[in-house]
């Protein structure tokens, strides 16, 4: 994700770096690396990422 040096977090104004995150959703937990603040720790989730993945994997958990 080359991008992401131009990517820089709205709270402290530092450039996201990638960083394996952890997403938690009932008992079901998926690690993705994702542009993330190194001083607060805050994601950036791009709108593909919201909308279809984590959409997908809601309602496929839901299902079960």
């Amino acid at each position: 994700m080359s991008e992401t040096r131009y990517l820089v977090c709205g709270k402290c104004g530092v450039p996201l770096e990638m960083r394996r995150t952890a997403f938690q959703y009932l008992k079901y937990e998926a690690y993705e690396d994702l542009p993330t603040c190194p001083v607060c720790g805050q994601v950036y989730l791009d709108e593909e990422l919201a909308r279809t993945r984590m959409y997908d994997a809601e309602v496929e958990m839901e299902d079960k």
